[in-house]
């Protein structure tokens, strides 16, 4: 009969009786990960896994579970530790690099580690096999989104054209993967060749007639090219498959606004509310705040105000996933915790609550369009409870004081904004444009050129920069600006390209 007792002695004659112990354990692990995993207990089942590495030295199977398990439960830079461990063990196995590379994209936004893993995938050439063009596209969205980071218009220009030559490359080595083709046409939206995107995306949708981001991409496009007709079409088709996606009703209520008007969009909005409520709300809101006005919402006005709906997990200025950005979303949300009252601590992932409160101040931006002041008053401040030091609260204070004729106090949130998110372009844009009614146009010129500088497709920034420019009789200079903002204005779609995520 076997001996029972695990051996974990590295001692030379007892590599026989490691080895079946190894083997016995790696078992009884496979069995505990299938168990747990369908009971999605992977922070458990990861704190497990750490247990067993005291002995499982050089054994990948252990070591690349112990990798899925950190990045199923959220530990996504640890995962990227053992994951490195994995490619010692195993430097040509493309899979471990794609991963790696997957998680240094998406959640950690690690652009300089997702681009090494990408190129050591590439560099294995054929030997890579049909991860290859896995391995461009990783390549080609790492250049993406370092081009959409970037803070100068060369180096934009620079890692957008390494972007395009990358998945460019991808789609030669297979031109049957839709997700390239998806991601390249996308590419060519961020430099704005829209038709040449679209010829692309109509391959993408041959392919996989129903995917989310495929027809969302279309949507914009279309807007882009000002069918809005056509791209409402699109996104009614598109929510008839994904009914409870808040990104594809952000991008229609943008779109309702331009073809048919707010009211028709703060339909939509109370609709989104609703919708909030249904997923979210009953299990999570304390019962003062079921009572409140959240819980009814008729879309009419009355004396005690509206109640409506956000915007965009990712503004749309900011759904440019800079780095900075991502700084300043973690400062606030960080601050917003520790500012917020007792009774009103929040509970369930923080992106719920970050849509509850996008939803809350696009309902105020079309309060505002109508001229309801009180009205958008009563929804910034819905989401201010939310996030008390929000930039995206901020930079709507600053709006509403703006329209009500408060121009100093508008600068002073708006200042306040800005130090919050320093690359937060509509910000610049907007304080840019009340220092130029307050008569201090060099400063003025200065904020604007900054905005243009850090997103050179704002035709609105150019737009204000440009006026800036005429009457300080700069003229020249101004109508160079007047003609930038037209072109970029013509081919501007209702949302930026970058609310489609860019991810392996």
């Amino acid at each position: 009969m076997a001996n029972r007792d695990a051996v974990i002695s590295r001692a030379p004659d007892q590599k026989e009786d490691r080895a079946v112990s190894l083997q016995n354990a790696s078992a009884v692990y496979d069995f505990l990960i299938i168990t747990m995993a369908r009971r999605g207990q992977y922070a458990m089942l990861s704190e497990c896994l750490e247990r067993a590495m005291k002995f499982a030295f050089g054994e990948f199977h252990l070591w690349y579970q112990l990798a899925l398990s950190m990045i199923s439960c959220g530990k996504f830079s640890y995962a990227i530790s053992v994951l490195k461990e994995c490619c010692k063990m195993r430097p040509t196995d493309p899979t471990v690099l794609l991963l790696a590379a997957k998680v240094c994209i998406g959640p950690l936004h690690w652009l300089n580690e997702g681009e090494q893993f990408a190129k050591q995938v590439t560099e294995l050439g054929e030997e890579a096999g049909e991860s290859l063009a896995k391995g461009y596209l990783a390549l080609g969205l790492v250049y993406s989104l370092q081009a959409t980071d970037a803070a100068q218009k060369s180096s934009q220009d620079d890692w957008s054209k390494k972007a395009l030559q990358a998945l460019q490359r991808a789609h030669e080595i297979d031109r049957e993967d839709p997700q390239i083709i998806l991601y390249l046409s996308l590419q060519l939206a961020l430099v704005r060749q829209i038709a040449d995107a679209i010829e692309h995306l109509q391959e993408a949708l041959k392919l996989r007639k129903d995917d989310l981001y495929c027809l969302h991409l279309l949507a914009l496009l279309l807007s882009a090219q000002k069918q809005y007709k056509h791209a409402i079409d699109v996104i009614d088709m598109t929510l008839a498959e994904y009914p409870e996606n808040f990104s594809i009703l952000f991008t229609k209520i943008k779109l309702e606004w331009i073809h048919e008007g707010p009211e028709e969009a703060l339909i939509t909005c109370r609709h989104m509310l609703y919708l909030w409520q249904k997923l979210y709300n009953c299990s999570q809101l304390s019962e003062s705040e079921k009572e409140s006005s959240l819980a009814d919402v008729p879309l009419t006005r009355k004396h005690s105000g509206l109640h409506l709906a956000v915007h965009d997990p990712h503004d749309p200025e900011n759904g440019s996933q800079r780095a900075s950005s991502i700084a300043a979303s973690r400062l606030e949300q960080a601050m917003s915790e520790l500012t917020m009252p007792n009774s009103a601590q929040r509970q369930g992932p923080m992106q719920q609550w970050v849509t509850l409160e996008q939803i809350w101040l696009q309902a105020a931006e079309l309060f505002m369009e109508q001229q309801h002041m009180k009205e958008a008053g009563f929804c910034i401040q819905e989401a201010a409870s939310l996030f008390p030091t929000s930039h995206t609260v901020l930079y709507m204070r600053g709006k509403l004081a703006e329209m009500k004729g408060c121009l100093e106090e508008a600068k002073q949130i708006y200042n306040e904004a800005l130090t919050v998110n320093p690359d937060g372009v509509k910000i610049m844009h907007s304080l840019g444009l009340i220092l130029y009614r307050l008569g201090r146009n060099t400063l003025a010129e200065k904020y604007l050129r900054d905005a243009v500088q850090i997103q050179s497709t704002s035709h609105d920034a150019w737009k204000g920069l440009g006026e800036v420019l005429q009457d300080q009789g700069k003229h020249e200079a101004a109508v160079e600006c007047f003609l930038t903002a037209l072109d970029l204005e013509s081919s501007s779609p209702v949302s930026p390209f970058t609310i489609i995520p860019r991810e392996l």
